[in-house]
């Protein structure tokens, strides 16, 4: 069992930034990796970012990159997404999650993932 919980959300102005944090607490393990995920209202489930806990590889969503950047803490069993130059349409609700048996090939699949967090809002005014 794992247990996810993410802060940092808020409102911002267009271009401002943010740093989400999603702390793991339970069974933490090497070959565990997390991602981020966002949905609005009305809106599928949307892949962010993710990130192996192994050995720190990424992956981004097209709409992030260049913008949003996942890293991680091991020592403190906490992942980060640190977004910048935020848009009106980054607005949603941002998630944690972790898949145990994931491959990488599937880490934008929500139904990749084992356990989620509650989530954090994210609105950003034009």
């Amino acid at each position: 069992q794992v247990t996810l919980i993410e802060s940092g959300g808020g409102q911002v102005q267009a271009g401002g930034s943010l740093r989400l944090s999603c702390e793991a607490s339970g069974r933490i393990f090497e070959n565990y990796k997390m991602g981020w995920f966002r949905q609005a209202p009305g809106q599928e489930r949307e892949f962010v970012a993710a990130i192996s806990w192994t050995n720190g590889s990424t992956t981004y969503a097209d709409s992030g990159k260049g913008r949003f950047t996942i890293s991680k803490d091991n020592a403190k069993n906490t992942v980060y997404l640190q977004m910048n130059s935020l848009k009106p349409e980054d607005t949603a609700h941002y998630y944690c999650a972790v898949t145990l048996f994931g491959g990488y090939d599937a880490l934008s699949n929500p139904s990749s993932y084992d356990f989620w967090g509650q989530g954090t809002q994210v609105t950003v005014s034009s």
